[in-house]
């Protein structure tokens, strides 16, 4: 089992505008890395740790302005690698088990699979991950 403690540095050296989701990519730099990876970090973290997917939404005063995703860990846990990302004036609200649907994300597809290869590669250089790739 991987640790989210080797987990975690692995994904914030893995996000860059290319993992970057679309509707954040205008806000993203390298001052906020965490700017729109909150969707496929958090099926990552799922990917390797197992657990749920916990779905909110993002508000600037009363208006809504996206979604947020992060994990609940099958020891109850809740981990939220990219909370870091939000400006002042947004906050998120709510929060509900979202499922996942088998395979890999219709959404932001390549933003995940470039980000799952670089963690899996980062993991696999130190050790972390060894035989068999865990797949979504």
């Amino acid at each position: 089992m991987i640790d989210l403690e080797l987990l975690r540095p692995a994904l914030r050296a893995g996000w860059g505008p290319d993992t970057c989701d679309p509707h954040d990519l205008r806000d993203w730099h390298p001052g906020n890395p965490a700017r729109g990876q909150c969707g496929v970090t958090a099926l990552i973290v799922h990917d390797l740790l197992g657990g749920e997917l916990i779905l909110g939404e993002v508000l600037v005063g009363e208006a809504k302005v996206g979604h947020h995703y992060w994990n609940r860990l099958p020891d109850g846990r809740e981990v939220d690698l990219t909370a870091g990302q939000f400006h002042p004036g947004e906050t998120v609200v709510g929060s509900r088990v979202q499922q996942r649907p088998p395979g890999a994300p219709r959404r932001c597809r390549s933003q995940y699979e470039t980000l799952r290869r670089r963690v899996l590669t980062t993991l696999a250089d130190t050790g972390a991950v060894r035989g068999r790739q865990p797949t979504p």
